[in-house]
């Protein structure tokens, strides 16, 4: 069983929980303007890091709040996490 702690509740079981794959991907400005390829690349294209990665997670069955999530991809050892756009309550038990 893996415990991931969520910044607004605590730490609850992983089955609480999506992961949303990886954080920190910027929507383009302007996405009429690019190529098929170009778009392709935003949709699918993603780093496939082995070792530490930050993610996005969301807290499903529980509170529905997205957080990001740093996780070792070979251990699944998960370290800080974060909030979107400001600071989470102090999060209980």
């Amino acid at each position: 069983m893996l415990l991931i702690r969520c910044p607004y509740c605590g730490l609850r079981d992983e089955s609480e929980f999506s992961c949303g794959g990886e954080a920190d991907i910027a929507r383009p400005l302007e996405p009429e303007t690019l190529s098929d390829a170009e778009w392709a690349d935003y949709v699918f294209m993603r780093t496939n890091t082995k070792g530490r990665f930050k993610e996005q997670w969301v807290h499903t069955h529980g509170c529905g709040r997205w957080f990001t999530l740093v996780r070792h991809t070979v251990s699944h050892e998960h370290g800080e996490t974060g909030v979107f756009g400001g600071v989470a309550p102090e999060a209980g038990g």
